[in-house]
């Protein structure tokens, strides 16, 4: 079950993977920023999301936030997780580090049973405090669709530098305090085939994640429209397939279709 809330703050969460869930977009709520373009992003290409609209401020996210807990308390549902995510990368606000530690605060007082997760792309996490307060949430939940980078560039797309052996590396650096969050799917991106579930993708990316040793590995596939319209979804059995060979490893894993 998710748990909409239609405000600049509290912005929708449309997950399979976690419970009833508070959704925090520090993003503008019209707009979107991000460091990855991905072609199978839900909210769209960045090109279509320009925005000269703020970001929240960390006091506005702090009021808005304890006033929602506080309606939450009061006449339910009591949240099983409080997720940052919404139109975009949350870690590139830039009071990220501290909205976090505003969070576990009101968390521990109004719902202390509740998770704090935080889904990044993991761009920011060479940043020494975004680190810091990634490793401090209960769910840090990391991307990593490949360990091919010209897979990245064509699916992913991100925006700026990008070294996907330093990623790793400071994948690697929260000693198993992570999640790998995994996209797979199938289709054609620009005439190019974007299948990333045979063995030649799956395989050298399971190394890596054995190297990360996360706590836990999410697969899933596309689960609504995306931007670019020739993509396609992993079947079941794939998922699963490859969902089994993580599980082989040592490594928890969640398949959601």
């Amino acid at each position: 079950m998710t748990v909409i809330y239609p405000s600049p703050i509290f912005g929708p969460v449309h997950s399979r993977r976690l419970g009833v869930s508070l959704g925090i977009n520090l993003l503008p709520a019209d707009g979107k920023v991000c460091s990855f373009d991905c072609i199978y992003c839900e909210c769209g290409f960045n090109v279509d999301h320009r925005t000269k609209k703020p970001m929240p401020t960390r006091q506005e996210v702090r009021e808005a936030l304890e006033s929602k807990l506080q309606d939450m308390q009061k006449n339910g549902p009591a949240p099983d997780v409080l997720t940052f995510a919404g139109n975009g990368e949350p870690t590139l606000h830039p009071h990220f580090p501290e909205i976090i530690a505003d969070t576990l605060q009101l968390r521990n007082h109004y719902f202390p049973q509740a998770k704090v997760s935080v889904l990044s792309n993991a761009t920011m996490i060479l940043k020494p405090s975004v680190h810091e307060a990634l490793a401090k949430v209960d769910n840090n939940i990391l991307k990593l669709d490949t360990v091919n980078i010209n897979y990245i560039h064509l699916t992913d797309r991100p925006v700026g530098n990008y070294s996907l052996d330093v990623i790793i590396e400071n994948m690697k650096s929260f000693k198993g305090k992570c999640i790998v969050q995994t996209m797979f799917m199938k289709g054609t991106y620009n005439g190019q085939d974007v299948d990333n579930t045979s063995d030649c993708f799956v395989l050298p990316w399971l190394e890596k994640v054995k190297e990360i040793a996360p706590s836990q590995v999410m697969i899933y596939t596309i689960d609504r429209e995306t931007p670019a319209h020739d993509l396609r979804k992993a079947t079941h059995e794939e998922l699963d397939r490859i969902g089994t060979l993580v599980r082989d490893s040592g490594i928890a894993c969640s398949v959601s279709y």
